[in-house]
């Protein structure tokens, strides 16, 4: 799994992160029971593969950005800075770890063997975090990371033991987050293994992959996506530490990390859109322009391009510039993504907890995985009354929520919810 931004706004503005969705442990478990839980569920995820055969298409060189998008000089020196080598880098423990693999593959694949290794109950125990984007090093040593963090992991393990690894972005519904006026669009990456280069002549066949996916699609789609270099995936996890550092606004460290994923990987369009974000939140709105605007020349049914621009014009005054973008956005995005969350907000912040509970069902309608809907749908019923249902939606939240801390914040507010819901003891 993968995470990496494309940055967007309506209201706030919409970024572009390749960041997928995996649930933490269900509601009504112990830590202990809990964690395993989680870990089993990670396991069934990851043993689902496939072998099939496939081939690779040389693309065109992608076109270089011109000079004048980057503007160097409007940001302090830069502290932002990592190599492809120091991403992908293994620490004496991954080498150690990797040894093992060997030493207890008994006969098997090595591609197997260090499927297993990763993904079995007594292995690394991995659990998804979405709140950071990991080197190799650090998910291996935290157990934990995004899809972009686990899939890097996984590529260097492989890289020294010799595997062949391909690298897949893989088409998936749009699945919308936000941090504050900031909201990301997030997408999903796998890797395929091939056989290893120095087992027997016998057993090697180039164009035989085995599929490993930290979220696999759903029953009847292709576990077959689109085939991006290692660049692509260094400029990926690049653009993804510059949304980040936006998040916490961290400017100076948002523009080098995004500078680095444009150069990285010239034709990862998304990654202008953050760059112009960056220079946006910065107050340096003629060079946002002026990056939003090649984006879409290059790319013209961005929506995530055509709203930020729009929004952009807008804060200007250029009202009638402003309207024939939303027009052609309007044509492409019926109902903009967080429209009737944003709406059910204001009908809570006005006491309409009825409306507020009919709006936030809505944005369910559209994506019934995100845990601020559920939720904020809780919140509304539990004003309304109705604390079976709330109980019922902050479990849901509780579930379907990406980091650590958002599982603890739940998780509290569900005890708080019984607490109250519980019969007050007779004496």
């Amino acid at each position: 799994m993968l995470t990496f931004p494309r940055l967007h706004l309506q209201p706030g503005l919409h970024a572009g992160l390749h960041r997928c969705v995996q649930a933490f442990p269900p509601a009504g478990l112990s830590t202990d029971q809990s964690a395993a839980r989680f870990r089993a569920a990670l396991l069934a995820v990851a043993l689902l593969l496939s072998i099939f055969l496939s081939g690779c298409a040389t693309a065109p060189a992608p076109e270089a950005p011109p000079s004048d998008l980057f503007a160097d000089h409007l940001f302090g020196p830069s502290t932002a800075t990592m190599t492809e080598a120091e991403i992908f880098g293994l620490t004496p423990a991954m080498k150690a770890y990797v040894t093992e693999v060997q030493r207890h593959r008994r006969g098997r694949e090595i591609r197997r063997a260090l499927f297993e290794a990763l993904y079995q109950r007594d292995g690394l125990q991995l659990e998804y975090d979405s709140a950071l984007t990991r080197t190799a090093a650090q998910a291996f040593e935290a157990r934990q990371g995004n899809c972009l963090s686990l899939v890097i992991m996984t590529a260097a393990l492989a890289n020294e033991l010799n595997i062949p690894v391909v690298f897949q972005d893989m088409p998936v519904d749009d699945a919308w987050s936000r941090s504050g006026d900031l909201y990301f669009n997030s997408g999903h990456v796998n890797l395929k293994l091939g056989r290893a280069l120095r087992e027997s002549v016998s057993s090697y066949d180039s164009a035989t992959y085995m599929v490993v996916d930290f979220q696999p699609p759903p029953a009847g789609r292709s576990m077959d996506g689109n085939t991006i270099g290692r660049h692509t995936v260094v400029a990926m996890f690049m653009n993804n530490r510059a949304a980040e550092a936006l998040a916490r606004d961290r400017f100076d460290e948002a523009y080098w990390w995004a500078r680095q994923a444009v150069s990285a990987d010239p034709s990862l369009l998304y990654a202008y859109n953050t760059l112009a974000i960056v220079y946006r939140r910065h107050g340096d709105a003629a060079m946002a322009e002026r990056t939003l605007r090649w984006a879409l020349d290059r790319e013209p049914k961005s929506t995530m391009v055509l709203n930020n621009l729009a929004q952009l014009l807008d804060a200007e005054g250029r009202k009638a510039e402003a309207g024939v973008l939303r027009e052609k956005l309007a044509r492409l995005q019926a109902v903009a993504p967080f429209y009737y969350f944003n709406l059910g907000r204001t009908a809570m912040a006005m006491g309409d907890w009825q409306r507020a509970r009919i709006l936030f069902e809505r944005e369910l309608q559209r994506d019934p995985d995100y845990h601020e809907f559920h939720a904020w749908l809780a919140a509304a019923l539990r004003q309304l009354g109705d604390h079976r249902a709330a109980n019922r939606h902050i479990e849901k939240a509780m579930a379907a929520s990406t980091t650590r801390a958002d599982h603890e914040l739940y998780s509290a507010k569900l005890a708080r919810l019984r607490a109250h819901a519980a019969p007050t003891p007779r004496h």
